[in-house]
């Protein structure tokens, strides 16, 4: 499989933007939620190619469980998420990425593998998926705010729920290309 598909986050980030796609308005969360899950099990989500990554995990898990409370509970139960669809699933990846610094961050694991490091590379290593994952952690817990505006808000839904998340996630995705190599050459010099 080719090299980019197998490391970048990207791919373990489609079935959440098809959700946020699909689920953008009334009663449509839950068909967000199956498609989310159908697009999981056709990318394999990376799984096949590199390991079960955290954020694939919790991509399984949450969609699954969308999709089931969908399924249990009735109609009436499930206005709130029509409102709340957005909230909920970027405040579980805020969750997902913040909780991961505890551990491994979760961008580390679509970091390309590499012969054996100097103990400078591993620390600017660490160094760099530690702010990335913090980076991606602020992003999310941002658009679930902008989700919980929107809700509360409704004339504001353009900009908190299209313009400013778009803006804010090209942006991370950039700074996730961009930054390790900065971070790798600044550790470099720091270590000549």
């Amino acid at each position: 499989m080719d090299e980019w598909f197998e490391r970048s986050p990207f791919v373990g980030f489609v079935p959440w933007i098809i959700y946020w796609v699909v689920a953008d308005g009334p009663s449509t969360w839950m068909f967000g939620a199956i498609c989310a899950v159908i697009a999981t099990l056709i990318l394999g989500v990376s799984a096949g190619f590199a390991g079960a990554r955290l954020l694939d995990i919790v991509t399984v898990v949450f969609f699954t469980g969308v999709t089931i409370a969908g399924l249990i509970v009735g109609a009436e139960d499930r206005d709130w998420m029509d409102s709340y669809a957005t909230t909920l699933s970027s405040g579980v990846l805020a969750a997902m990425a913040l909780g991961s610094l505890a551990f491994e961050p979760f961008t580390a694991q679509y970091a390309p593998a590499s012969a054996p490091r100097q103990e400078w590379e591993e620390f600017a290593f660490r160094r760099t998926n530690q702010v990335l994952t913090l980076m991606w952690a602020l992003v999310f817990a941002l658009i679930a705010v902008l989700g919980y505006v929107a809700a509360i808000s409704p004339s504001t839904v353009h900009w908190t729920k299209a313009v400013i998340p778009v803006v804010v996630i090209v942006g991370a995705f950039g700074m996730t290309q961009a930054y390790p190599k900065r971070a790798r050459e600044k550790a470099r010099r720091k270590a000549s």
